[in-house]
């Protein structure tokens, strides 16, 4: 498929924006800085929705906006929690308000559909909160809004035949998925320890004291055994092609 070099909209002028995005799609990557085990830098929860950002801004015509790189907490059954270095977060009630006045302000501009990628686990609630006030004041307009985590487009017939001992997605942090997708898109920032942990935590559950040695094995919650570029660029593909069809789904009904 051709398509036109992805644009931000941060870098458009004052004078040129409203003309410019008018009756566009404008992305929202939303991510996090997170401890990511051994082998991953902090920000993998920011860098893989802001590829996805990009590669979509091009293949649709639209622009990308700048990641939100700060999150929600990290919980120890679905990101480690806090007890390795290197997780910065937001209280959940500010980053709600924070996304509620930051989407306030995009609304300002004449787009027609906003579509956000969230990439950090945690943040999910939250931004369906906030939209879902902003939604209720009125102030979307008649603005279409899809937001989503980008693993919720991967369908389970993947999953089954390709990652046969798939712990749910909450456990799936610093596993194969995301350690294959940055062997994709950022091979450089990826480090050669594979740790992998045995007994993935169950979902929904949290508890205290928190354990550090049977929680996550270095800051890993499952198996990074088997990651690799050719499967981070599958599952890639993958995801970028369930969000083309979730979009020309929701432009038919409207």
């Amino acid at each position: 498929m051709e398509f036109v070099a992805a644009k931000a909209l941060a870098e458009l002028t004052s004078a040129e924006i409203e003309r410019a995005v008018a009756g566009k799609t404008l992305i929202w990557p939303i991510g996090g800085i997170e401890q990511h085990g051994p082998h991953l830098p902090l920000n993998v929860d920011s860098l893989i929705p802001e590829a996805l950002s990009h590669r979509l801004a091009a293949m649709i015509d639209g622009f990308y906006l700048p990641v939100q790189p700060f999150s929600a907490r990290s919980l120890p059954q679905s990101g480690g929690g806090l007890l390795f270095p290197g997780t910065i977060y937001i209280d959940g009630a500010t980053f709600t308000r924070y996304l509620q006045r930051t989407l306030a302000g995009l609304c300002r501009l004449p787009f027609k559909r906003l579509v956000i990628i969230n990439g950090h686990y945690e943040n999910e609630a939250f931004i369906f909160e906030a939209i879902d006030e902003l939604n209720g004041n009125g102030a979307l307009g008649d603005r279409a809004v899809t937001a989503f985590s980008w693993w919720s487009l991967v369908p389970d017939a993947w999953i089954a035949a390709n990652l046969p001992e798939f712990p749910g997605w909450h456990a799936e942090h610093a596993g194969i998925t995301e350690t294959s997708l940055m062997l994709y898109l950022h091979p450089d920032l990826v480090r050669s320890e594979r740790p992998d942990h045995p007994s993935p935590p169950m979902a929904g559950i949290y508890r205290l004291p928190l354990d550090r040695a049977s929680a996550s094995t270095q800051g890993v919650l499952s198996r990074t055994t088997g990651s690799s570029a050719t499967l981070g660029k599958q599952l890639f593909n993958l995801v970028m092609d369930q969000m083309m069809t979730l979009l020309e789904h929701r432009q038919n009904d409207e």
